[in-house]
């Protein structure tokens, strides 16, 4: 009995210790693993930031170029005071060595009410001017093109191809536009506002669009107004801003600003994608912003002017396929993204954040559609077409009068008891 006992107590105790043994062995193997892994993982993610920063890098050399001067605005952005014939229009092949052109040809002006006087930019407010021979480039910093996650995305509005009758890619619309006809420009007056943006990837835009070509993989757009991007300048300022694609409806030619080779700054006054100021206020004083693009008939370039007479720059004609010629739709009006993140429709504001029906001093407006003829002639809009994708969420409401000609209220709050 005794001797049963003891030996089976040893046995037990034996295997014990080897359960012990290889318990450690197999713990030894973990943890020899994980750091192994770990230093894998240490070793792979330092090299793929530090390559990503390095292309950050030679982004900001690239596009930031040298200036003669450095202007801080009030609201924390640094505008550079570049030589004309160093922006980064001219590092694209075909203007290299060039020099801005001369003035264009303007089309003929109808009678209108203006309030342009009134459009200024916060960085303008430091007393400080840029130099003739110069013009004003908002810096773009390495925070900036980390908010976008990667230089890829930055400054370009990526899309899935879209069709006119759909709000693709989680993009609503509530805009008028003319179609149908051959059109060389179009010009408005629109109202500025500081609507709320209310996750970091979306924006609010309101714009003319220059359109030609199909909604599908070969869209030309030129686009002008403001806009509220959190991701593209860092905060919730309504900026002035252009954009434009070439043949491929936004997948990757184009860009905002003068964030790549396209679009050729002459004036030395205004700084794209810098904040504006004054902005309306509901029930209160309400600002306007004049913007006319048109195809110079001389040169065939689309050029930009800003409030009465304020030319600001050309687009040249070679960027595009179907622009090359004349744009087949023009369109006015609005523009979010609706990311969803919160499971719901978004809550960012178009325009004032009220809808169309409340009218003036409450709803967003544009007034005084025109667009270009063949001949340079500015001309009344006729076969207007009215679209909003989701109603319930922004709207718009279209009418002509002696004072305004043509002109359409629009926006809305999106998230809303109707648009849940």
């Amino acid at each position: 009995m005794a001797s049963s006992s003891s030996f089976s107590s040893s046995t037990v105790t034996s295997k014990f210790i080897g359960f012990l043994l290889l318990l450690s062995s197999l713990q030894l193997d973990l943890s020899l693993g994980s750091d192994l892994h770990y230093k894998n993982q240490t070793s792979f993610r330092p090299k793929k930031e530090i390559q990503n920063l390095r292309r950050i890098e030679e982004y900001l050399k690239r596009i930031n170029k040298p200036s003669i001067k450095t202007i801080h605005s009030p609201d924390g952005d640094v505008i550079e005071c570049v030589p004309s014939h160093l922006q980064p229009a001219f590092d694209h092949p075909q203007l290299r060595g060039q020099k801005p052109l001369d003035l264009p040809e303007m089309p003929s002006i109808a009678n209108e009410t203006t309030n342009e006087e009134s459009f200024n930019q916060l960085w303008s407010q430091s007393g400080e001017c840029c130099p003739i021979g110069s013009i004003p480039i908002r810096r773009t910093t390495k925070t900036d093109v980390l908010r976008a996650r990667s230089v890829r995305r930055f400054g370009r509005r990526l899309k899935k191809p879209i069709r006119r009758d759909s709000s693709g890619g989680g993009h609503e619309h509530a805009v008028v536009f003319v179609n149908g006809e051959q059109y060389y420009g179009a010009k408005a007056s629109i109202n500025v506002w500081a609507p709320r943006v209310t996750d970091a990837y979306e924006f609010s835009l309101s714009q003319i669009w220059l359109i030609s070509g199909s909604f599908g993989h070969d869209l030309n757009t030129i686009e002008a107004g403001w806009q509220v991007s959190p991701e593209l300048y860092g905060d919730n300022y309504p900026r002035f801003f252009t954009y434009w694609t070439q043949t491929d409806a936004y997948q990757a030619t184009g860009c905002y600003n003068l964030l790549c080779s396209g679009f050729v700054q002459t004036n030395n006054k205004i700084a794209i994608g810098a904040a504006i100021s004054p902005r309306s206020s509901y029930n209160g004083r309400q600002f306007d912003l004049g913007l006319m693009i048109w195809k110079d008939p001389k040169h065939g370039h689309w050029w930009l002017e800003l409030g009465n007479g304020l030319l600001v720059g050309y687009w040249p004609v070679f960027l595009f396929s179907h622009l090359r010629s004349h744009a087949s739709m023009v369109q006015f009006g609005g523009e979010v993204v609706n990311s969803r993140s919160s499971g719901g429709h978004t809550g960012t504001q178009m325009g004032s954040g009220h809808f169309a029906d409340e009218g003036f001093e409450k709803a967003a407006y544009f007034r005084n559609l025109q667009v270009v003829d063949w001949d340079n002639n500015l001309l009344p809009l006729s076969n207007l077409h009215v679209l909003a994708d989701h109603p319930a969420c922004y709207n718009i409401r279209q009418g002509k009068n002696n004072v305004w000609g043509t002109y359409f209220y629009y926006g809305g709050p999106g998230r809303n008891p109707r648009c849940p």
